[in-house]
C-alpha cells in the first residue's frame, strides 16, 4: 500500500505562482513514477505531468510545457508540481498518483496509475 497526500493548493491571482508537494508513505520503494493529474468541475481527469523515480526528464501534457514543472526528491518521498504563469483555466482540483509498474497506457493515461491522493484544489482568479 501507498499513501499519497498532496498540499500547497490554494487560490492565488492570474500570472501567479503555486507549487504543490505530494507527499508518499508505505510501500515508497516501490514506485515507478508519479504523475500529477487535474480535474476541473464537469470536466474529465487530465493529465498534468509525470516524473520517473528512476530520474530523466518529466513528461508534461503538451498544453502545459512552459509554465509547469515536475521534480523529485526521492530521500524525502515526495514529487513537486511548480506552477507559474498561472490562468483561471488552471483552476481544478489538482491530485497525485503512484504507478508501482510499467504499462503499456502510457503515464498520461489514469489507468497507468495504481494509487492516488485525494487532491488539492487550486482556484486561480482573474
Amino acid at each position: 500500500q501507498v499513501q499519497l497526500v498532496e498540499s500547497g493548493g490554494g487560490m492565488v491571482k492570474g500570472g501567479g505562482s503555486l507549487r504543490l508537494s505530494c507527499a508518499a508513505s508505505g510501500r515508497t520503494s516501490r514506485w515507478y513514477a508519479m504523475g500529477w493529474f487535474r480535474q476541473a468541475p464537469g470536466k474529465e481527469r487530465e493529465f498534468v505531468a509525470a516524473i520517473y523515480k528512476s530520474g530523466g526528464d518529466p513528461y508534461y501534457a503538451d498544453s502545459l510545457k512552459g509554465r509547469f514543472t515536475a521534480s523529485r526528491d526521492n530521500a524525502k518521498n515526495t514529487v513537486y508540481l511548480q506552477m507559474n504563469s498561472l490562468k483561471p483555466e488552471d483552476t481544478a482540483i489538482y491530485f497525485c498518483a503512484c504507478a508501482l509498474t510499467f504499462k503499456r497506457y502510457g503515464l498520461g493515461d489514469v489507468g497507468s496509475y495504481d494509487y492516488w491522493g485525494p487532491g488539492t484544489q487550486v482556484t486561480v482568479s482573474s
